[in-house]
Parts: structure tokens; sequence; C-alpha cells
């Protein structure tokens, strides 16, 4: 299995942007359809953004589309969340994973990241 690490999550204001990355440890990346989930306090871990392979699919939940670009460079082994535009509601958790199915399904999830938080302030 490959194994995830996230990074990139702080305290930012609304309106503001951060990028979150998740690098893998294998250089079979490519063969993984790859998320971004989030849980907030409280609340069920939600996919929010997922890719395939190649990077020519993409598929977005309405709480996210327009505001977040999921991203992937295969050759660098790297997923990115770039979020612009953060809302208070967006203060959560965010995990990567790595799945074999697109679009992702939570249920079959092969990897899971450590997570990164996110605060976004009023």
């Amino acid at each position: 299995q490959v194994q995830l690490v996230d990074s990139g999550g702080g305290l930012v204001q609304a309106g503001g942007s951060l990028r979150l990355s998740c690098a893998a440890s294998r250089h079979t990346f490519s063969s993984y359809v790859m998320g971004w989930f989030r849980q907030a306090p409280g609340k069920k871990r939600d996919l929010i953004a997922a890719i395939s392979w190649s990077g020519a699919n993409t598929n977005y939940a309405d709480s996210v589309k327009g505001r977040f670009t999921i991203s992937r460079d295969n050759a660098k082994n790297t997923l990115y969340l770039q979020m612009n535009s953060l809302k208070p509601e967006d203060t959560a958790i965010y995990y990567c994973a790595a799945g074999l199915v697109y679009p992702l399904n939570h249920d079959q999830i092969t990897s899971w990241g450590q997570g990164t938080q996110v605060t976004v302030s009023s």
C-alpha cells in the first residue's frame, strides 16, 4: 500500500488561501485514484475532491466547487489541494486518500494520510 503524508494546513482568515500537499511513498502513485476528505468536529468524514489516475478527470463536492482545485504531479508522487476564498465552515481536518476506483468511495479507500488541520477565522 502507498503511504501518504499530508501537509500545508494552518490558520487563515476568511477569504484567504491555503495549499495542501500530500506526498506519496511509492513510485506507483499514478496507479491510484486520489482524493481529499475533510472532517469537522462532530461530523463525519466527507469526500470533497477527487482526481483520476492521470488527472484528466476531477470531481468536487458542491460545498467547495469553484473555490478548491485538486491536482496531482505523478512525476513527484504528490497530490495538491488549492483552497481559495476560504470560509469559517471550511474549518476541519483534511485527509488525503488513495483508492483504486474512480470516482472515489469512502469504503474503497486503501490508504489515508495522517490529516492536517485547517482553521479559518472570521
